[in-house]
């Protein structure tokens, strides 16, 4: 798994008890799902697939089940014959459960047969099956059975895997690449014969030019060793590819790699054409361009204009959609500079001289379908982008302007500083922020003198202390995915993106915004700034006044802390390391939320109370009232210990819970005492530490229970039945 949040997709199948937490995410999967390269993320078991499975309370026998939705190594599957209906609904781990492409009962004689619940439903279960599977996708057997079991779709690339490159000039020319290593998807890439790493590639898996072994003569075209390098005879390169192809063939790279590689569009170009484009060598401006070859219908070729006596063509092969291609005038719509032609006389560059000079055309815009698409990307987002001069360095790289579907990034913590470069929305350079640390690979960081703006206006670090109490409004889990610090950088700016972080770690974010609109001092030098964020499909926005100068940073973060009712020094320059300065963990949680129990003309204790105080002893607590009872089928309401079942007995058939309080007012210590009356006492401490209030347990899920627990599949699911007699005890008695 390449990267720590692969489990939780959204599937729109799934009905409401589930769906919440998908809602409550969305923002962040938007965030997520800007980055093409994110597909790398999807398991190799798509949401449709058949497979065999064992039949649950019938020995020796199997039926045919289809994927409903994945999650890791995790697959949500449904007995075919159930329909739409989800009560049998089940999880099974791929490492372990005992699945089987469709056909294998066939081929080892095994029984075929539906379960018992649906038996009844059907005449002609043969017939059923030929119309169910008829047209369907089986999963693939080598992801279900041996070494490649379970894997993700970017782990089915290891190092020493022969694939196919396309020419760089010649879109019709292939040669043998080898894989010397597999970062997230991001392959290193050195050509068969040439071991040289002078000449080594890095390429995303999903890039075009990219191809199993053997589709270039599948498809009838040339098979050339790479252009201009002539250290090798031609015997010498046929002799290093038939040792590697024969090498390759005995363990192939499975298909399933480039199933979702992008389909190529025809396109309209002819020779003459005129188009603007960001500059091949030099991505940092865009510059005029002329179609001067077209090979097909799917690739032409690109030459930068260059009118001067000597100059050397730049030429690059492109196709309908390939990134940085635009139209006519697109700089001149869009405010961008337009780089003049070496050699074009005019000092002002207009496009209807320089056309009528020329004595061509510009290219229509039917030709570029896509030119103003921009995927939601904003001014002062952060990411991680690869060095154009450098590709096999990652940086960190703030967006510093956004036009149609180009990018303006500037890159930080180069040692030589470089003009802002400009990537396509789709590049496969880009990746969203963590993206390095979930891959094991070096970043480079911000340079603390990378802030060249007046000091006044320009703060150091900003620290996100993940251990420190984050209070009723934000999700510590959400919380615990940011990255432990933003910045240096222009005070307003830094500041900004920390708080668009938190609101979207928030679980009402519309409640945050509004938390942060009373956070004011008439002292401060503030600009005012918009604050954005997304929750249950509506968009909320906020102005809010944010400090400008270094020396007022710290108080207003301690402000926020405040407003959030959380530790003082979860956000802000002060780094936490194990043990927070303000034993935020020790302290009773009236000292961050008193001020939100008080009553009118009565203060309450925390009110009062100084920071001394903290140490006194605690005055005992009255008993809580039940907020739960168990009920038992045909008896009457007991008390307040669980009545366990016996073991033959079906879920439906256990103790049903009848809540006298909605969960969605419990507070954490509420979910600690159900916790701790039911079988799964020892686990009650992961919810105090996690700060699980009644509203984050009803968004549980199976996935999430895994991931942010780090439970085993069985503790998990027997958790997770315990929170489902909540869900359940919730939609019948407060739902309406």
């Amino acid at each position: 798994m390449c990267y720590p949040v692969t489990c939780r997709r959204h599937d729109s199948s799934r009905t409401n008890d589930s769906f919440r937490l998908f809602r409550v995410d969305s923002f962040f999967w938007e965030a997520i799902a800007l980055f093409i390269v994110e597909l790398s993320l999807q398991s190799s078991f798509q949401p449709g697939m058949k497979l065999e499975v064992a039949n649950k309370g019938s020995l020796d026998t199997y039926w045919v089940a289809t994927i409903i939705t994945t999650c890791g190594q995790l697959l949500l599957l449904r007995y075919c014959g159930y329909g739409d209906d989800r009560k049998a609904d089940f999880w099974c781990d791929v490492m372990t459960a005992e699945l089987h492409p469709v056909g294998w009962c066939a081929q080892n004689n095994k029984t075929l047969q539906p379960p018992e619940a649906i038996k009844e439903k059907n005449s002609d279960w043969i017939e059923f099956l030929i119309k169910e599977l008829t047209g369907s996708r089986t999963a693939p057997a080598n992801l279900l059975e041996g070494p490649l079991r379970g894997k993700n779709t970017v782990d089915l690339i290891v190092v020493g895997c022969i694939l196919e490159v396309r020419d760089a000039f010649e879109p019709n020319v292939y040669w043998a690449a080898r894989v010397q290593s597999n970062i997230g998807g991001r392959l290193c890439l050195s050509y068969v014969g040439l071991n040289d790493p002078a000449y080594d590639m890095w390429m995303f898996y999903l890039d075009t030019r990219l191809r199993p072994l053997g589709w270039a003569k599948e498809n009838y075209l040339s098979i050339k060793p790479p252009t201009g390098e002539s250290m090798k005879l031609s015997s010498e390169w046929t002799e290093a590819l038939d040792e590697a192809t024969a090498k390759a063939l005995k363990s192939p790279l499975p298909l399933e790699v480039f199933k979702d590689h992008a389909d190529l569009h025809t396109h309209s170009f002819r020779p003459g054409m005129k188009l603007e484009m960001v500059s091949p060598k030099e991505p940092f401006h865009i510059c005029p361009v002329s179609v001067t070859k077209v090979y097909n219908e799917y690739y032409f070729q690109i030459t930068v204009d260059d009118l001067t006596a000597e100059a050397t063509p730049t030429c690059v092969v492109c196709h309908a959609d390939s990134p940085g291609i635009l139209p006519v005038q697109w700089c001149l719509k869009n405010g961008v500079g337009l780089e003049r032609p070496q050699g074009f006389e005019s000092q002002d560059f207009d496009w209807a001289d320089y056309l009528k000079h020329t004595g061509t055309e510009a290219a229509p815009d039917v030709c570029f379908p896509n030119a103003s698409q921009s995927r939601g990307f904003c001014k002062d987002m952060w990411l991680e982008a690869v060095n154009p001069l450098q590709p096999s360095e990652l940086c960190v790289a703030r967006i510093t302007q956004v036009k149609g579907r180009l990018l303006w990034l500037r890159l930080e913590g180069l040692t030589k500083p470089l003009p802002d470069c400009i990537v396509d929305v789709e590049s496969m350079n880009i990746f969203p922020v963590g993206w390095c640390e979930a891959n094991g690979y070096p970043l480079t960081h911000l340079q603390k003198t990378v802030c060249l703006v007046n000091g006044k206006y320009c703060c150091s670090q900003l620290f996100i202390n993940h251990r420190c109490f984050s209070g009723p409004y934000l999700n510590k889990g959400r919380i615990a995915e940011l990255p432990k610090a933003v910045g240096p950088g222009k005070c307003a700016v830094v500041l900004k993106e920390i708080l668009t972080m938190l609101i979207n770690s928030a679980y009402k974010p519309g409640r945050v915004l509004r938390e942060l609109q009373m956070v004011e001092d008439p002292q401060w030098n503030c600009q005012e700034e918009t604050l954005k964020a997304k929750y249950k499909g509506k968009s909320y926005r906020s102005n809010m006044r944010i400090v400008r100068t270094a020396d007022q940073v710290s108080e207003f973060c301690r402000r926020v802390c405040e407003r959030l009712q959380c530790c003082l020094n979860l956000f802000g320059p002060t780094i936490v390391s194990d043990k927070c300065p303000e034993n935020c963990f020790s302290q009773t949680k009236t000292k961050y939320t008193y001020y939100k129990k008080r009553k009118v003309g009565r203060p309450s204790l925390g009110e009062n109370a100084q920071d001394g105080d903290m140490t006194k002893p605690a005055r005992r607590r009255k008993k809580r009232k039940a907020i739960f009872v168990q009920k038992k089928r045909r008896t009457s309401i007991v008390g307040y210990q669980t009545t366990e079942s016996p073991q033959n007995e079906s879920f439906e058939e256990e103790d049903r819970l009848v809540l006298e309080r909605n969960p969605l007012e419990w507070s954490v210590s509420d979910v600690v005492d159900f916790i701790t009356s039911t079988d799964c006492a020892s686990l009650a401490k992961i919810f105090q530490e996690q700060d699980i209030d009644g509203q984050a347990l009803l968004l549980l899920t199976l996935p999430t229970v895994q991931e942010c627990m780090d439970l085993k599949l069985g503790p998990a699911i027997k958790l997770c039945h315990q929170i489902e007699r909540v869900k359940v005890a919730f939609y019948s008695q407060f739902a309406n």
